[in-house]
């Protein structure tokens, strides 16, 4: 995503707070929290590619893998998916935890590659997969309305941090430096959102969620030195690509992906290809668009 449509994601992805006490949420089981039922047929969508990949994984034992490895798998395996944006505003009036393996956006992408990871570890069914989606996408693992959603993707790291889902590394990376671009775009542009537009008290929380972000201190590293710490990324780290697009933290996401050769790729929902794709390498490819600053990078931690 490099225009500001993409905002509607994402922009991607992470709202609010950093979650006071990292060690009982991290004690928090996906099947413990509230997500919409599979038996909703707009909620769960494309079974026939869900139960395909887990074919896949059950005839390669991608179980067996590290978490990084089992994304990478994944993420490979969706690869042609059409790129669909704004496949999670299903409701004007309220929100739905949704799953639609029949296109994905760049947020989506991801976040399913990763929900599907741990779901592998556990309990193989469409509401198992519903409920680690619900744990990664909301605020402390619970959704209560779409501001509960990370819609900013510094934020989601934040809070998915504090789950003990991903350990943030962007500040080891040699090169990294502060983040100080203020997020927001989402409060300054309400009817780009359709719940937003609909829900003006919305818009009050959202602009709450934002000024958590900008107190924050985060790191990125600038466009200018991921070809030299690239060689410290895994397959299965999450790549947040930082933009200077105004009001936002990043605008586009992927996960990385060593190929044959141990190049780190970009495997991503692509707008400019129109499906997921494994592309370029990631220093490459954050060099090819004007608006591209730099990265942020997550890296999966296994379930326990």
């Amino acid at each position: 995503m490099s225009d500001p449509r993409l905002a509607r994601r994402a922009f991607l992805a992470s709202a609010g707070k950093t979650l006071a006490t990292a060690g009982v949420l991290a004690c928090l089981r996906p099947d413990r929290l509230t997500a919409g039922s599979a038996q909703d047929a707009k909620v769960f969508e494309g079974r026939e590619v869900f139960d395909r990949v887990l074919t896949q994984a059950r005839e390669r034992r991608w179980s067996d893998l590290p978490i990084g490895e089992r994304i990478g798998a994944i993420g490979m395996a969706l690869r042609q998916t059409p790129y669909v944006a704004s496949t999670l505003e299903l409701y004007d009036d309220r929100e739905v935890c949704s799953v639609d393996f029949r296109g994905l956006d760049c947020v989506t992408f991801f976040e399913l590659a990763l929900a599907l990871a741990r779901m592998l570890k556990r309990e193989r069914t469409p509401d198992a997969l519903l409920a680690e989606v619900t744990f990664l996408r909301y605020r402390g693992g619970q959704l209560t309305d779409y501001a509960s959603r990370l819609h900013y993707l510094s934020d989601w790291f934040v809070d998915n941090q504090a789950k003990r889902v991903v350990r943030l590394i962007t500040p080891e990376l040699p090169g990294a430096e502060r983040f100080t671009r203020k997020v927001n775009f989402m409060s300054t542009h309400p009817a780009a959102y359709r719940q937003l537009k609909a829900s003006p008290d919305q818009v009050a929380k959202i602009v709450l969620v934002e000024a958590e972000i900008n107190a924050r201190l985060t790191h990125y590293l600038p466009r200018e030195k991921v070809a030299a710490a690239q060689r410290l990324l895994l397959t299965g780290d999450i790549i947040g690509i930082t933009t200077t697009i105004d009001g936002l933290d990043c605008a586009h996401s992927g996960v990385c992906y060593r190929d044959e050769a141990g190049v780190p790729r970009l495997l991503h929902a692509s707008t400019a290809r129109n499906a997921v794709v494994l592309d370029e390498d990631l220093a490459t490819y954050v060099a090819s668009v004007r608006t591209h600053s730099g990265v942020m990078v997550a890296r999966p931690i296994e379930i326990p």
